[in-house]
């Protein structure tokens, strides 16, 4: 039915949702309506003019140019949530390397190895380099409250840890999931003033990009521990590597390496693994593929980053679907293009994002090109789809 290609390893789960659909899913797929990727650079990417949307199994869209795909009228979709479960977990793992040095203390008993007989009293003679505090009844800020931010603040209270959650743009699903007992921070002033620890779950936007810096560091707690699994631009690393040098962060644990981390005194670098685990990436592909699926189909869009959402119950016998910009009289265009013919509106819909949005009108009659080409003259028109 639709050509999608893949160009990562996609979990066969997901790539199995598309196939069983009938559509022709792979690596050597040419000319395909859709894309379905995990980490591959798009961003020097040529977009074949049959190309109408892109599915990330994953969260971060980084390596996709959601730009040019705005102007192409190419949906963007990404998987929010799908991998929350295994982001969660090595959120809670980093809170207790951050508090004690498990892996330092490691790596001291493999260099004791061909001591033999006398490694029993050595390990009790040198056990006290590797002390570190308990994370129970300590206090931790979570900065975000989304799909993940909301899984570890309601870990954390089960760990016996008091919680305080920030979150201006807290959704309403979000605030559900949510444990009542987590209090509420109006400011991130609250969070560093409270907190004993920092987990971040923000996105990276030109709002987020170097959050805590040297100004949010004077005004957090002496020897806070920070967690970062949000992107590595949420954290400037010299004001952190200083921060660190005068004891006000006791340690950082982060998903991020590079070169100004890799071996710095309380300083924990994983290699971006808080999603890499078998059924993030099962739940991440299977979600991407819906997505792509049913807006190849039926045109909707569920979890785009660059087009609203927009979902609509189908109903006549054609489905007419307009990409355009957010401008007055869009619509009325539309509807009096099709009034001139006698063909009735059975459902429609309209959703905004900032300069874009998208218009889906069910109709009763088949339409042609005699209407689709019309529409395509207006210069705020992106993309038509009859389906």
């Amino acid at each position: 039915m639709f050509k999608i290609k893949t160009m990562n390893t996609i979990s066969e789960l997901g790539t199995g949702e598309l196939i069983k659909r009938g559509c022709e899913v792979g690596p050597a797929v040419e000319n395909p309506e859709a894309l379905l990727i995990r980490s591959a650079d798009l961003h020097q990417y040529e977009f074949g003019p049959e190309l109408l949307c892109i599915g990330r199994a994953g969260s971060g869209v980084n390596n996709i140019p959601l730009e040019r795909c705005i102007e192409q009228g190419i949906a963007v979709f990404n998987s929010p949530g799908a991998n929350a479960e295994a982001v969660k977990e090595l959120e809670i793992c980093s809170l207790i390397l951050s508090s004690r040095d498990v892996l330092g203390s490691i790596d001291w008993v493999r260099s004791i190895a061909d001591r033999g007989d006398e490694i029993p009293d050595l390990v009790e003679k040198s056990k006290s380099a590797f002390i570190g505090p308990e994370i129970f009844g300590k206090t931790l800020g979570v900065i975000g409250l989304g799909a993940v931010g909301a899984l570890v603040a309601n870990a954390a209270l089960d760990l016996g840890m008091e919680v305080y959650g920030y979150d201006p743009y807290l959704s309403v699903s979000s605030a559900w999931m949510l444990s009542r007992e987590v209090k509420n921070a109006d400011s991130l002033d609250m969070i560093f003033a409270n907190c004993d620890y920092i987990s971040l779950n923000v996105p990276y936007t030109d709002d987020t990009y170097h959050m805590l810096n040297a100004e949010a560091f004077a005004r957090m707690r002496p020897g806070v521990r920070i967690i970062n699994e949000s992107r590595a631009e949420i954290v400037d690393d010299d004001a952190m590597i200083a921060a660190i040098d005068i004891g006000k962060v006791s340690c950082y644990v982060t998903d991020f390496p590079n070169a100004k981390l890799i071996g710095k005194p309380n300083v924990v670098v994983m290699p971006h693994i808080g999603a890499c685990t078998p059924e993030s990436e099962e739940k991440c592909a299977i979600m991407a593929a819906k997505e792509i699926y049913n807006y190849l189909k039926d045109g909707s869009i569920k979890n785009s980053v660059n087009f609203p959402n927009a979902e609509l119950e189908r109903l006549g016998v054609c489905r007419l679907c307009v990409l355009h910009k957010n401008v007055p009289h869009m619509i009325n265009s539309f509807l009096g293009l099709i009034g001139k013919r006698n063909i009735n509106v059975e459902h429609m819909i309209n959703k905004s994002r900032g300069e874009y949005a998208y218009t889906i009108i069910d109709l009763d009659e088949v339409i042609g090109s005699e209407i689709t080409d019309k529409i395509n003259e207006h210069p705020a028109v992106v993309r038509v789809r009859v389906l």
